[in-house]
């Protein structure tokens, strides 16, 4: 009897049959050139403070974060975006450390600048709310909402000071309307036209940030739920898109991944420029969380999940395993 016609007639387990099988039709592949590395810098601290709820991320110092900065460099990972943690005591209601020279972020942009150069694409947050005492993204009214204006008028002297410190790209991330401009506007009048904006466009209202907030000291009262996305809408990120390319954006992101990943998918499929997706502290510390308990593989789950956000269009993963995902995919 011939095999013509006989049942089952195709077999796609031929191409599953080994792993160099497997590896060779593979149709995406992560490379350490997808992946950024959040960072956050705290001040006045002599020692990493562990993040409770991100086993193996810290807040770091000054040294460790250059230390960091140059393991990221050879680990092969293509940027760093950097978070401040100030003082508590320098917290207040517009969040001048943020603007100050002298603050935490701007010390660190020049900290890695001086330490790592042109080698590692250098991000830096665009927001407001670490370094405010009532832990919003912007500033608030008279009534306690958040002032959208007024926050812009911030997000420009930000984009200044973040720009004059030495940052190759900025990430305003606080979702208030019309922020890619004049953070645009803000930077091509200081001289900095070829600093770059990774618009934050998609940015979701989500339970999953709440490693997070551990993580850069939060004083947050409430919810940001104003200004943030509701998880519910698809359409409402497709116009935030149109609104970021015309103001100026040259790369845009989904924030979180996981959750949001036909949000990526729809994005992707619709811009010229590149993507990002930043798998959040939330989504992080449940592979963890299930890992120590031994529920889950750890590093398949690691590199399944990644492997997911770059199928659905990512260009750009941020995520704070990348150092030791980029170091793994060095040595195959």
């Amino acid at each position: 009897m011939t095999s013509y016609g006989s049942f089952p007639g195709a077999r796609p387990r031929r191409l599953r049959t080994t792993p160099a099988m497997r590896r060779m039709v593979a149709e995406h592949r992560l490379h350490p050139a997808d992946l950024i590395l959040p960072a956050f810098v705290r001040e006045g601290v002599g020692a990493p403070v562990p993040i409770s709820a991100m086993p193996g991320v810290v807040q770091h110092t000054r040294d460790t974060l250059r230390k960091a900065a140059v393991e990221a460099v050879e680990a092969g990972v293509a940027g760093i975006m950097l978070f401040g943690v100030p003082e508590e005591a320098k917290k207040d209601a517009v969040g001048s450390a943020g603007t100050d020279p002298d603050g935490i972020l701007q010390v660190a942009i020049r900290d890695v600048r001086a330490e790592v150069g042109d080698d590692l694409v250098i991000m830096s947050d665009l927001c407001l709310d670490e370094y405010t005492d009532h832990g919003h993204c912007g500033v608030l009214d008279a009534e306690g909402r958040v002032d959208n204006d007024a926050t812009l008028e911030r997000y420009a002297e930000m984009a200044q000071v973040q720009a004059d410190a030495g940052v190759h790209v900025v990430g305003p991330s606080g979702m208030m309307d019309g922020q890619v401009g004049v953070v645009r506007d803000a930077l091509d009048q200081t001289g900095h036209e070829d600093v770059s904006i990774l618009a934050y466009t998609a940015k979701y209202s989500s339970a999953f940030y709440g490693p997070f907030r551990e993580a850069v000291g939060s004083s947050l009262k409430g919810d940001r739920k104003t200004y943030q996305q509701d998880p519910a809408n698809l359409r409402e990120s497709l116009r935030e898109l149109a609104l970021d390319l015309q103001e100026g954006a040259d790369m845009v992101m989904v924030k979180p991944a996981l959750p949001y990943l036909d949000v990526l998918a729809k994005i992707a499929d619709a811009v010229d420029v590149p993507v990002a997706a930043y798998q959040i502290s939330g989504e992080y510390a449940m592979v963890e969380a299930a890992a120590e308990k031994g529920w889950i593989d750890r590093d398949s789950a690691i590199m399944e999940t990644l492997t997911g956000i770059k199928r659905a269009g990512a260009d750009m993963i941020l995520t704070y395993w990348a150092t030791e995902v980029a170091r793994k995919l060095g040595r195959h």
